[in-house]
């Protein structure tokens, strides 16, 4: 495929699919599509976050950065039904498919945007995510810059990181702006980067 999955309308035929995500708390069909990220199974990297993170805050506000067709998401929505989960993406064929996988799966927890619809004021008690690596350096800091700068005091995000894709870099960046970082998974060539909110001087307004 000549494109990348981060585009907001993909170019490629449509060719509907599902994948199965299977861990320990849940067994969910999902429905995927050609134009988007791991469309034919889901990401071992993903895997590996999911199968390695601490249960969600129970309740708040919860964010699954670069969701594509909602793996992260749903999880996060199954493990917190009294939390609101926002699965963001660019790429609106994904996000379709995040929708309708939420209404197959009964939860109404988790809304599914391209981010602009988040409300300003929305802070987050926690944030997960897969996050794009391959947009590149300036583009990857400045939206997790965007994101990362609205968690909530105390909150804490994980992301993870394929190691030969810069997960030491990425961490040796992410506490020069502030944000307190430590590898807490290491598995399969994938690190998990639990990443705390910023305090003094370097917190958002």
């Amino acid at each position: 495929m000549g494109e990348h999955y981060f585009a907001k309308q993909p170019g490629a035929q449509s060719r509907p699919g599902t994948v199965d995500l299977v861990l320990p708390d849940l067994h969910l069909r999902l429905a995927t599509d050609r134009g988007m990220f791991s469309p034919d199974r889901v990401d071992l990297g993903t895997r590996v976050l999911l199968d390695s993170v601490p249960p969600p805050p129970g309740g708040g506000d919860l964010l699954d950065l670069g969701c594509g067709y909602g793996p992260i998401a749903l999880t996060m929505a199954v493990r917190s039904p009294q939390a609101i989960v926002w699965g963001v993406d660019v790429n609106e064929r994904a996000l379709r498919c995040g929708r309708d996988n939420a209404q197959a799966a009964d939860l109404d927890n988790v809304r599914f945007c391209s981010g602009v619809e988040v409300p300003a004021t929305t802070r987050f008690a926690a944030i997960w995510s897969n996050p794009p690596i391959r947009i590149g350096k300036p583009a990857l800091h400045e939206l997790l810059t965007t994101w990362l700068s609205r968690l909530s005091p105390g909150g804490r995000a994980h992301l993870v990181v394929q190691k030969n894709l810069g997960s030491d870099s990425l961490q040796r960046w992410l506490e020069s702006q502030g944000w307190p970082a430590e590898r807490v998974t290491s598995r399969a060539g994938y690190r998990v980067l639990a990443v705390d909110a910023r305090t003094g001087s370097h917190q958002a307004p």
